[in-house]
Protein backbone atom coordinates (compact mmCIF):
# COMPACT_ATOMS: atom_id res chain seq x y z
CA UNK A 1 0.00 0.00 0.00
CA UNK A 2 1.13 3.53 -0.77
CA UNK A 3 0.18 6.78 0.93
CA UNK A 4 -0.66 10.12 -0.66
CA UNK A 5 -1.85 13.64 0.03
CA UNK A 6 -4.61 15.30 -2.01
CA UNK A 7 -4.87 19.10 -1.81
CA UNK A 8 -8.14 20.89 -2.37
CA UNK A 9 -9.41 24.40 -1.82
CA UNK A 10 -12.28 23.96 0.64
CA UNK A 11 -14.41 26.67 -0.93
CA UNK A 12 -14.34 24.69 -4.21
CA UNK A 13 -14.28 21.10 -2.87
CA UNK A 14 -13.96 20.55 0.84
CA UNK A 15 -14.05 17.59 3.18
CA UNK A 16 -17.86 17.81 3.61
CA UNK A 17 -18.24 17.59 -0.19
CA UNK A 18 -16.01 14.52 -0.29
CA UNK A 19 -17.92 12.83 2.55
CA UNK A 20 -21.23 13.57 0.81
CA UNK A 21 -20.16 11.44 -2.18
CA UNK A 22 -20.32 8.34 0.01
CA UNK A 23 -18.82 4.96 -0.87
CA UNK A 24 -18.89 5.62 -4.61
CA UNK A 25 -16.37 8.42 -4.16
CA UNK A 26 -15.54 11.14 -6.61
CA UNK A 27 -13.23 11.62 -9.55
CA UNK A 28 -10.17 13.67 -8.48
CA UNK A 29 -10.24 15.67 -11.69
CA UNK A 30 -8.86 18.94 -12.96
CA UNK A 31 -5.21 18.26 -12.17
CA UNK A 32 -3.02 19.91 -14.81
CA UNK A 33 0.44 19.26 -13.43
CA UNK A 34 2.54 16.44 -14.89
CA UNK A 35 4.14 15.43 -11.58
CA UNK A 36 0.75 15.26 -9.83
CA UNK A 37 -0.70 13.32 -12.79
CA UNK A 38 2.22 10.89 -12.69
CA UNK A 39 1.64 10.36 -8.97
CA UNK A 40 -1.98 9.44 -9.70
CA UNK A 41 -0.83 6.99 -12.37
CA UNK A 42 1.09 5.13 -9.65
CA UNK A 43 -1.92 4.74 -7.36
CA UNK A 44 -3.64 1.44 -6.69
CA UNK A 45 -7.13 0.71 -5.37
CA UNK A 46 -6.89 0.66 -1.58
CA UNK A 47 -4.06 3.21 -1.32
CA UNK A 48 -4.81 5.78 1.38
CA UNK A 49 -4.41 9.53 1.28
CA UNK A 50 -4.72 12.59 3.43
CA UNK A 51 -7.33 15.17 2.43
CA UNK A 52 -5.71 18.58 2.81
CA UNK A 53 -7.49 21.93 2.79
CA UNK A 54 -5.26 24.35 0.89
CA UNK A 55 -5.41 28.12 0.66
CA UNK A 56 -8.02 28.35 3.44
CA UNK A 57 -7.43 26.28 6.53
CA UNK A 58 -4.04 24.84 5.53
CA UNK A 59 -4.60 21.58 7.37
CA UNK A 60 -5.06 17.86 6.92
CA UNK A 61 -8.67 17.13 7.84
CA UNK A 62 -9.42 13.57 6.70
CA UNK A 63 -8.37 10.26 5.22
CA UNK A 64 -9.46 9.08 1.78
CA UNK A 65 -9.03 5.84 -0.14
CA UNK A 66 -8.33 5.36 -3.84
CA UNK A 67 -11.37 3.50 -5.22
CA UNK A 68 -10.55 3.62 -8.96
CA UNK A 69 -7.14 3.66 -10.61
CA UNK A 70 -5.93 6.19 -13.16
CA UNK A 71 -8.32 6.86 -16.04
CA UNK A 72 -9.01 9.74 -18.45
CA UNK A 73 -10.11 12.94 -16.71
CA UNK A 74 -13.75 13.56 -17.66
CA UNK A 75 -13.30 17.34 -17.49
CA UNK A 76 -11.10 17.50 -20.59
CA UNK A 77 -10.76 15.90 -24.00
CA UNK A 78 -6.97 16.24 -23.78
CA UNK A 79 -5.63 12.67 -23.49
CA UNK A 80 -2.61 13.80 -21.43
CA UNK A 81 -4.69 14.24 -18.26
CA UNK A 82 -5.73 11.40 -15.99
CA UNK A 83 -7.32 11.17 -12.59
CA UNK A 84 -8.25 8.64 -9.92
CA UNK A 85 -11.42 8.27 -7.89
CA UNK A 86 -11.26 8.66 -4.11
CA UNK A 87 -13.75 8.14 -1.30
CA UNK A 88 -13.73 9.43 2.26
CA UNK A 89 -12.71 6.98 4.99
CA UNK A 90 -12.78 9.07 8.18
CA UNK A 91 -11.99 12.54 9.48
CA UNK A 92 -8.94 13.21 11.59
CA UNK A 93 -9.99 13.61 15.22
CA UNK A 94 -7.75 16.67 15.38
CA UNK A 95 -6.86 18.42 12.11
CA UNK A 96 -3.10 18.72 11.56
CA UNK A 97 -2.05 22.17 10.39
CA UNK A 98 0.70 23.04 7.96
CA UNK A 99 2.36 25.00 10.77
CA UNK A 100 2.44 21.88 12.98
CA UNK A 101 3.95 19.90 10.12
CA UNK A 102 6.60 22.53 9.39
CA UNK A 103 7.61 22.72 13.07
CA UNK A 104 7.89 18.95 13.48
CA UNK A 105 11.45 17.65 12.87
CA UNK A 106 10.08 14.20 11.97
CA UNK A 107 8.24 15.77 9.02
CA UNK A 108 10.98 18.10 7.75
CA UNK A 109 11.51 16.06 4.57
CA UNK A 110 7.82 15.74 3.73
CA UNK A 111 6.89 16.80 0.19
CA UNK A 112 4.29 19.16 1.67
CA UNK A 113 7.15 21.04 3.34
CA UNK A 114 9.60 20.86 0.42
CA UNK A 115 7.15 21.39 -2.48
CA UNK A 116 3.99 22.86 -1.01
CA UNK A 117 2.48 23.68 -4.42
CA UNK A 118 2.20 20.07 -5.64
CA UNK A 119 -1.49 19.14 -5.51
CA UNK A 120 -1.12 15.34 -5.38
CA UNK A 121 1.95 14.09 -3.57
CA UNK A 122 3.41 10.97 -1.98
CA UNK A 123 3.61 10.48 1.78
CA UNK A 124 6.02 7.99 3.36
CA UNK A 125 4.74 5.32 5.74
CA UNK A 126 6.63 6.96 8.62
CA UNK A 127 5.08 10.36 7.80
CA UNK A 128 1.64 8.72 7.53
CA UNK A 129 1.87 7.14 10.97
CA UNK A 130 3.23 10.29 12.57
CA UNK A 131 0.52 12.55 11.13
CA UNK A 132 -2.18 10.07 12.16
CA UNK A 133 -0.73 10.20 15.70
CA UNK A 134 -0.76 14.01 15.64
CA UNK A 135 -4.33 13.88 14.33
CA UNK A 136 -5.38 11.46 17.11
CA UNK A 137 -6.56 9.06 14.40
CA UNK A 138 -5.94 5.38 13.73
CA UNK A 139 -3.43 4.97 10.83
Amino acid sequence: MAYWLFKSEPDEWGWPDQVARGPAGEEWHGIRNYQARNNMRLMQVGDLGFFYHSRTGLEIVGIVEVCATSHPDSTTEDPRWDCVDIRSVRPLEAPVSLEQIKRDPELSEMVLVKNSRLSVQPVTEQEWKHICKLGKTKP
